[in-house]
């Protein structure tokens, strides 16, 4: 079992159309704090971003916003979170949000999460870390970039074992349960220095 003390949440910093991709947010939140789970996420006060970080520090959860200075000046950044860690740029602002989590989630966003999303699930297949990583499907958001991922499988162009990877519900519980069951795959052959 991984033991999820703290989960880094890759989301919006749009509200979008859909209610209830935010009142996932909320829930998201107040599970999080219900089961004293710190929420790691890119600090901004706006969109679902805002919405999610608000939902935990509501519920007397604790909140680690991590934001780049550029953003930082923009002020875009939520002020009353339980801890906030300024990076000089977003590649260093993606390493330590993967420092400090045990575990990701997406939930839903644009490009930007997207690109984090990508990244973190690259690393995994790279060997570069070994944690969890959750797609929270709320309301049909992701079916499209599923039924894309799958055509890469049929394509050729990503391994079924890869693809397996990327754990996905559209309940909060039961995300968090698969990334608790989660075992890392073995490294491939090419990728283990110590089959070199």
């Amino acid at each position: 079992m991984n033991k999820l003390e703290k989960i880094c949440v890759f989301c919006g910093s749009s509200e979008g159309n859909d209610i209830a991709i935010s009142q996932a947010a909320t829930e998201l939140g107040k599970t999080f704090a219900e089961k004293e789970i710190t929420l790691v996420y890119g600090a901004a006060k706006i969109g679902i971003m805002g919405v999610l970080a608000q939902s935990v520090l509501d519920h007397h959860g604790h909140v680690v916003g991590i934001i780049p200075e550029f953003l930082k000046k923009k002020e875009v950044v939520h002020l009353g979170l339980s801890e906030l860690i300024t990076t000089e740029n977003m590649h260093e602002r993606k390493l330590r949000m993967q420092q400090e989590s045990d575990g990701f989630i997406a939930l839903p966003g644009g490009m930007g999460t997207l690109e984090e999303l990508f990244e973190i699930l690259t690393w995994l297949q790279l060997g570069l870390h070994s944690k969890p990583v959750g797609l929270l499907n709320t309301n049909h958001f992701y079916d499209d970039l599923l039924q894309l991922l799958e055509t890469m499988v049929r394509k050729g162009f990503l391994s079924m074992e890869n693809y397996e990877l990327l754990l996905v519900s559209d309940s909060i519980e039961k995300l968090l349960e698969k990334m608790e069951q989660f075992k890392s795959p073995k490294l491939p052959k090419w990728l283990n220095p110590e089959r070199a």
